[in-house]
């Protein structure tokens, strides 16, 4: 069964993170989350690398900066969090590193991040750390260039959950968590299935009865997974370009977030894996690889 009774947030101190820090705390309102906020400091060497100092010096520094960047995590947006329970947490060394082994260690239930960052550490937090967060996170992951543009909090709610599916390994797991979702928030479950284009080129012959046969049998193994799976969704099957399936039938229902696969060893997967960073920046919502 998913939990969310952990949430980690890995904090900047950017603008687009405040985005980020208002759809944790909603979620964290919505399931009584402890909300953990994580800042990484990259080790010396990389902060002081310009700088021709001797050992002490260095270790001085780092000391100071150090101390500087914890009273800056204890009082980060602190009056915007006073009603959910916030752990902060400061790490030394890798930032996605340090995210992922403190997500598994704490058996966190979903990690929040926007896409990109800004700030004295952008070059640490930026796609590279996104992407391997993703890659290897054990939990799901929500991002996304929307959760930099976060609405007022009381505005954030979730009534449309949109999963897309490939029909691979993982699209069990991935039905489950959305539908769990969906059903936690009270919200509707809608799931869409991509199909590659079978249009042939100018001149081309194609039997105009496959595109129905090939539907058939995708919703035959969609309708076996949703028993298996104890889920009912409203289904879209279409064929083309996933991402622009995918996000424009999001942005057609006004999905408040869209759950797409992941696998812990192999990154984003199937068809999908080749489009989930197209579907992260073009989706209308933030999107959840689970």
């Amino acid at each position: 069964m998913p939990s969310l009774d952990r949430i980690l947030l890995p904090v900047d101190f950017s603008g687009r993170c405040q985005g980020a820090v208002r759809y944790a705390e909603a979620l964290a309102a919505q399931f009584g989350s402890e909300l953990m906020l994580l800042h990484v400091l990259p080790p010396p060497h990389y902060e002081f690398s310009a700088l021709e100092v001797g050992g002490s010096v260095l270790n001085e520094l780092f000391a100071s900066r150090a101390a500087h960047v914890r009273k800056e995590l204890n009082s980060y947006m602190e009056r915007e969090l006073q009603d959910v329970v916030v752990k902060r947490v400061l790490l030394e060394g890798d930032p996605a590193r340090c995210i992922v082994g403190h997500a598994h260690a704490e058996r966190v239930g979903l990690i929040v991040m926007p896409t990109h960052g800004y700030g004295p550490f952008r070059r640490f937090i930026l796609g590279s750390v996104t992407a391997k967060v993703l890659h290897d996170a054990d939990c799901p992951v929500l991002t996304g260039v929307h959760l930099e543009e976060a609405p007022p909090i009381e505005s954030i709610a979730f009534r449309n959950v949109l999963v897309a599916i490939d029909l691979g390994d993982q699209s069990a797991r991935t039905l489950e968590w959305a539908n769990w979702l969906a059903s936690s928030c009270g919200a509707r479950l809608h799931l869409v299935h991509v199909t590659a284009s079978i249009e042939g080129h100018a001149g081309e012959y194609h039997d105009p009865e496959w595109r129905d046969h090939l539907g058939g049998q995708v919703r035959e193994e969609i309708a076996k997974l949703e028993q298996c799976t104890g889920t009912k969704a409203e289904l879209v099957v279409e064929s083309g370009d996933a991402p622009k399936v995918i996000c424009k039938l999001a942005e057609r229902i006004k999905a408040d977030v869209l759950v797409i696969g992941r696998g812990s060893a192999a990154g984003v997967f199937g068809r999908l894996r080749t489009n989930a960073y197209a579907i992260i920046r073009e989706s209308p919502c933030p999107v959840a690889s689970v």
